[in-house]
């Protein structure tokens, strides 16, 4: 399948709108979100912050800024170093970075393990590595940042878990990758799904993994999101 660049997509008039949406409908749709159980392994407290990698970081970002307990979320980049950190040259998949999103939320409202069910269930398809929707390369990749060490012992449970009950087609292939600081994208990327609903890369691939939040986990959607800019 041919590779979509996001890119070319940003400034798309209303006119372009239908064919752009063959295109991407061509090219790869949203992933199935799915009903999963909830982790296992736990904590109460917790350090109150989480890094989630999962293809664009629009439909990631969109999608915990929807979860009840979460206070801010901030698309950027984790897995290289501060050099390579903006969007143009991640996007060359050669910097280590994935597109990424770090979660700030209130460990009185939602668990660690609670967000890395919305991470599993809706916000993507963890059996696909290096891609995702239509997007392809190492910077799609599925991975998750632990921040401290109960972070990685609770995801890399709740991968086994899920494995174990044989709860996706496919084996979960999520990299686990301690010790990566996170960096914010640029201030166009951030809020992108709330600013631009309509737009043909959003309304394929990421809306629906909003929906599907309300719909699988209504427990966990709030319906006014939690923006980067109201949250200065």
């Amino acid at each position: 399948m041919p590779r979509v660049d996001r890119r070319a997509l940003l400034g798309l008039s209303a006119a372009a709108t239908l064919g752009g949406l063959g295109l991407l409908a061509r090219s790869g749709a949203a992933e199935e979100a799915r009903a999963l159980p909830a982790p296992a392994l736990d904590q109460a407290g917790g350090t109150g912050r989480a890094v989630f990698a999962g293809g664009c970081f629009w439909g990631v970002q969109g999608v915990f800024q929807h979860t009840v307990g979460v206070t801010r979320a901030v698309s950027g980049y984790a897995g290289g170093d501060r050099a390579s950190a903006d969007y143009e040259t991640v996007s060359t998949g050669r910097t280590g970075h994935a597109e990424a999103v770090e979660v700030t939320f209130d460990p009185a409202q939602v668990t660690y393990g609670a967000l890395l069910q919305v991470f599993f269930s809706v916000a993507h398809d963890p059996t696909q590595l290096n891609r995702q929707g239509p997007d392809r390369g190492t910077q799609y990749r599925s991975a998750i940042f632990p921040a401290d060490a109960e972070q990685d012992r609770i995801a890399r449970a709740y991968i086994a878990q899920l494995d174990a009950a044989r709860a996706f087609p496919a084996p979960i292939v999520t990299r686990i990758e301690a010790d990566r600081p996170f960096f914010p994208a640029e201030a166009y990327h951030q809020d992108y799904m709330a600013r631009h609903p309509s737009q043909p890369y959003i309304v394929i691939n990421d809306r629906s993994k909003v929906a599907a939040l309300q719909r699988l986990l209504p427990q966990r959607y709030r319906e006014r999101p939690v923006l980067v800019a109201s949250a200065g």
